[in-house]
């Protein structure tokens, strides 16, 4: 089983997939995972098998999760036809753009996320605790990536400022293009593993792609002037072998990341705001004017800061309002 089962190890197959397969599907299925989402079709790669075939499954309904990029997916060993989606380790989602009460999924069997920005003005340490959340939310350990700092003599201050976030967090500065510099990002892009890339557009990720995967395959663009910002290029999901063994997952750039639901990513990010709230005299504070407020004290000594609770108070707010759009959606 083992030697047969290569190919689809080096793609990320493990007991986890492996135990869902029942033997009547084995004889019957093939495991394929989806390489790249395109717009009506999905690549899939597995053992002896690699191609373009339709994302719909036969019986499934509007509601049902269709394959994403990093799932894997059983097929019709004869027709190729989709059967079903295997169970997720993990699952990235965010909110539709233009409508709140949708979803759109992201990337799927992820063990490792690259939260990628630039060391200029287009740095928000707002934008990185909202990408910590949501790889919280999963479980996925995150290493944010600092690129561009071949145009900058403060790359130390852009990487403390990322590091302030949550202690402990991973913080790797690089230059895209430069071999040996990119390299310090091997560790985690070993045999069968899947790193996914996500950032605003312009950060870089695609030349990060090409650097790491030793090719210039990926176009890229120059930034601008005006604002030291790069320009949109990745415009599918799509999955990169890479020398070391591994897979990047590459998504298109996001101006703004509307959290789908992050509950327990906002209190693991904000755990330092969440410990202190437990002090409060009222187990209902909402941190205001009230008395007794822990939270208040803090901002007022200075062990918390005004503009981190505001960040958190925002998120909280936004994923409150969220859940309760979903307690009242009509079923």
């Amino acid at each position: 089983m083992r030697s047969r089962d290569e190919t689809l190890e080096a793609l990320g197959w493990n007991d986890f997939f492996r135990e869902q397969v029942t033997e009547a599907e084995a004889g019957k299925c093939r495991p394929v995972r989806v390489m790249a989402v395109h717009r009506g079709k999905i690549a899939v790669t597995g053992n002896e098998f690699e191609g373009f075939i339709t994302p719909y499954i036969a019986g499934a309904s509007p509601d049902d999760d269709h394959p994403t990029v990093g799932d894997w997916l059983l097929i019709d060993r004869y027709t190729a036809a989709p059967l079903r989606v295997l169970q997720r380790m993990n699952l990235f989602k965010r909110r539709a753009a233009g409508d709140p009460q949708k979803e759109q999924m992201i990337a799927a069997n992820v063990d490792t996320l690259f939260i990628v920005a630039s060391c200029n003005e287009d740095f928000s340490v707002a934008r990185l605790e909202r990408y910590l959340v949501l790889a919280r939310e999963v479980g996925v350990d995150p290493v944010v990536v600092l690129t561009k700092i071949d145009l900058t003599d403060r790359g130390e201050v852009f990487a403390a400022a990322a590091r302030a976030i949550q202690p402990g967090l991973h913080v790797e500065t690089v230059n895209g293009r430069d071999t040996e510099s990119a390299a310090r990002l091997a560790g985690w892009c070993g045999k069968g593993k899947t790193v996914a890339l996500l950032g605003s557009s312009g950060v870089g990720k695609s030349t990060l792609v090409n650097t790491l995967r030793g090719s210039d395959s990926i176009a890229t663009q120059p930034i601008r002037d005006r604002d030291g910002t790069g320009r949109h290029t990745t415009t599918v999901r799509e999955m990169h072998r890479l020398a070391q063994g591994g897979w990047l997952l590459d998504t298109p750039g996001m101006r703004e990341l509307q959290l789908s639901k992050a509950a327990e990513g906002i209190a693991e990010v904000f755990d330092d705001f969440i410990l202190v709230a437990q002090q409060c005299r009222f187990s209902d504070c909402a941190h205001g004017g009230e008395p007794g407020c822990a939270v208040r004290a803090a901002i007022a000594e200075g062990t918390l800061t005004l503009s981190r609770f505001d960040r958190w108070q925002k998120l909280a707010t936004e994923d409150a309002v969220i859940h309760a759009r979903r307690t009242k959606r009509p079923r």
